[in-house]
């Protein structure tokens, strides 16, 4: 088969990929029972065959400008791609975490498919599944795909040969359903509006083959453009522990689950939504981290990039990036737990309002057309004004099954690609229960697992001072009732007299 070209914002992740800061999405699924890996290997050989995808691999062509294309892997093989190992002595978390680390430190083979499966024997008694995949591969919406056609809704799912094809969303879809978010963008942590941004975004980078919609995508486009200046104008996030020269080694960590009621609970006296108690909690875990590296957390600047899905309905079954990003102040600032929370309220709802992932997403697409080198120069332009990638997603709620085995626990390490972006931040909910997974450089932040202890810590401060504040209003509200009953009284008295 003829090579094929890679589209250009494909072509910008795959460019962005370094020895020392890979561009690599890895994930991790664990289950209680054992996993057979004849019947793993048996699903993803009949499953990914509908992807042609992963049996390429990619090759530079030209002469003048070499462009990145797909080529098929000659002989290629999908047992290759899978490996079964044990996991090493003593067993536990800390020997998974540093298996995690150790293959998120190591970049993919750029002569074969860019990607690979670790299936994991003997993790506290059951397996551990870690997928890693190149980001030229596709987004979060594209991870959702694959996810589809691997994952079922019942133990008997797997003996399907292929997954049942996904109905294909209308423009006037509201939101993606529960397993398409598994390993989505945070679409929610922004909180846009999917129907309006997906019929916004359909093809406005290529707008100019399409002159009759031209005016009203180049305006949403200049509208981005002008935010995204504004942002580019900003002072750079200072240097910080989360900001620096990167080594080869990173470091994974990731928390105790919080259940996603209580978090509710906590949010609803103040209208704040689920991602924005989330997103607090962490703030307050990287605040006291940075007080603790003698950091003065009362005056810095710490900003995250937050991707934002703008997939449009018509590519909703295709691989590939079709996704912008956004700035997010944290406010690791405020030191009470009730002021963080307000303040993330406060700056996620502002994002709600802002276009400015439509005009990363089209600078993606220039990035991708350009050389190298000025693609290298806008990144890190780009990225000197942030400190890490942070993105939130909404699991499904109910359990999914791999080759007839209860997946427990899923979480997922989003890559932080550049030269300064130091840590990536994800915070996924599974059956009702959100995890914080950190993933840094091991020269920068060598103990990412003092944040991830840190986050229910700070989960249960916001709980106590949401109960704190309730008792207090209640209180307030009783004294008036208090002295109206006592007035009443004494002029029923009165009267009798």
């Amino acid at each position: 088969m003829k090579p094929l070209p890679m589209s250009p914002v494909d072509a910008a992740w795959y460019h962005i990929d370094g020895p020392a800061n890979t561009a690599v999405i890895t994930g991790i699924l664990l289950t209680r029972r054992p996993l057979d890996f004849d019947r793993v290997r048996a699903v993803y050989t009949q499953r990914l065959a509908q992807f042609e995808r992963f049996s390429q691999r990619v090759v530079e062509r030209g002469l003048a400008l070499a462009t990145p294309h797909w080529e098929r892997m000659p002989g290629f093989e999908i047992g290759q791609q899978l490996h079964h190992i044990a996991l090493p002595a003593p067993g536990d978390r800390g020997a998974l975490a540093a298996l995690v680390s150790d293959l998120a430190s190591t970049p993919l083979d750029r002569a074969r498919p860019l990607w690979d499966v670790h299936v994991v024997d003997g993790v506290d008694g059951g397996s551990a599944l870690i997928t890693r995949m190149h980001h030229c591969i596709g987004d979060g919406t594209a991870n959702v795909l694959v996810a589809r056609a691997l994952f079922d809704a019942s133990p008997t799912g797997w003996r399907t040969a292929v997954a049942p094809a996904a109905p294909q969303p209308s423009e006037h879809s509201a939101q993606p359903g529960p397993i398409e978010r598994l390993f989505a963008p945070a679409i929610d942590a922004a909180g846009w509006s999917v129907g309006q941004l997906r019929a916004a975004i359909g093809g406005a980078i290529d707008a100019a083959t399409h002159p009759g919609q031209l005016a009203e995508k180049a305006g949403l486009v200049l509208a981005g453009a002008g935010t995204l200046a504004a942002e580019l104008l900003k002072k750079a996030d200072p240097r910080s522990p989360l900001k620096g020269e990167f080594g080869l080694g990173k470091r994974v960590a990731w928390s105790e689950p919080v259940a996603i009621a209580d978090v509710k609970a906590i949010g609803a006296p103040l209208g704040a939504k689920v991602n924005d108690v989330l997103v607090a909690a962490m703030s307050g875990a990287l605040r006291h981290y940075l007080k603790r590296r003698g950091v003065d957390v009362d005056h810095i600047t710490v900003r995250a990039m937050v991707p934002v899905d703008l997939r449009p309905p018509e590519r909703a079954a295709e691989l590939g990036n079709y996704f912008g990003l956004v700035i997010l102040e944290l406010a690791v600032g405020a030191g009470d737990p009730l002021a963080r929370l307000r303040r993330t309220k406060a700056r996620m709802d502002e994002l709600k309002r802002s276009p400015e992932a439509v005009a990363v997403l089209a600078l993606f697409d220039i990035f991708g057309r350009a050389p190298k080198a000025l693609e290298d120069f806008a990144v890190q332009l780009f990225g000197t004004k942030a400190s890490v990638v942070m993105t939130n997603v909404a699991g499904p709620r109910q359990t999914l099954y791999l080759a007839g085995v209860p997946i427990e626990q899923v979480m997922f390490w989003v890559p932080h690609p550049g030269r300064e972006l130091g840590m990536g931040i994800s915070i996924l909910s599974y059956r009702g229960q959100a995890t914080l997974s950190v993933v840094a450089d091991a020269h920068l932040v060598p103990d990412p697992e003092a944040i991830t202890g840190r986050f229910r810590h700070e989960f249960a401060a916001m709980q106590s001072a949401v109960q704190r504040r309730g008792r207090r209003l209640t209180a307030a509200a009783t004294v008036p009732r208090r002295v109206a009953a006592n007035r009443s009284a004494t002029a029923a008295h009165r009267g009798r007299s």
